[in-house]
């Protein structure tokens, strides 16, 4: 692959933009040498500006989603994008969410650029739970548990019940809830169900992967080998 592609593909700009930047003389190796367009040393030692490039394809990143963002581009107003360097949006294979989650729900979100890892993690029989906490705006009255776990509750407008669901009562108003699959809306409609709104809802993890503590709301990360491993444990 000759450079100029390469650095297309990774979002830092058309052909001809990354052309430019390569005359420019802003790309060099470890070394400081300036690159030629017909260039192409080890990917680690390409620098942009002094910066080392971003990591190539298949790339994994954790994002700790915020209220009021969407999770498609085509949305209106303001998308998870925003919250990733611009080039991102460019790459080429592209980066998508595995799994979506609602405007108004925050937390754990994984994307990717490799189309079969998304479909492995979001497939039923991979089996990654995902967990969330919710705030209620009324207190649960002690029959919801057994309701979500009886595997026949049927949403409105819908005819296939859900699968079992745990709950875990944290307090008088808040919960954990325990999914093995996601569908539109799925636990604000369970708790409609149930009689109960749903103030505040966070993904808090995606099979044996946690949302860290040390990761703010609206910052993001590569995800290690060790972390990817964790989402199918």
């Amino acid at each position: 692959m000759k450079l100029v592609k390469l650095l297309a593909n990774l979002g830092y700009g058309s052909r001809k933009e990354a052309q430019r930047l390569i005359r420019a003389g802003a790309v060099t190796d470890d070394t400081g040498r300036v690159l030629g367009e017909n260039d192409l040393p080890p990917y680690a030692d390409i620098l942009i500006r002094g910066e080392p490039l971003d990591a190539p394809a298949p790339l994994v990143i954790m994002l700790n989603k915020p209220d009021g963002y969407t999770c498609s581009s085509d949305d209106p107003g303001s998308t998870i994008y925003d919250l990733l360097p611009p080039r991102f949006a460019l790459r080429n294979p592209g980066l998508n969410p595995i799994g979506r989650l609602d405007k108004d729900t925050t937390g754990l979100l994984l994307m990717t650029d490799d189309g079969k890892l998304l479909h492995k993690i979001i497939h039923p029989k991979s089996n990654c739970l995902k967990v969330y906490q919710v705030q209620l705006d009324r207190p649960l009255e002690g029959h919801e548990g057994e309701l979500f776990a009886s595997g026949t509750l049927v949403l409105n407008s819908e005819t296939r019940p859900l699968l079992p669901a745990k709950l875990d009562v944290l307090g008088e108003k808040t919960a954990r809830v325990t999914l093995h699959e996601g569908r539109y809306h799925q636990i604000r409609r369970m708790f409609a169900a149930a009689g109960n709104h749903v103030l505040t809802l966070q993904r808090i993890s995606i099979g044996g992967l946690r949302l860290p503590d040390d990761l703010p709301a609206g910052d993001w990360r590569e995800l290690t080998a060790d972390e990817l491993k964790a989402v199918f444990e």
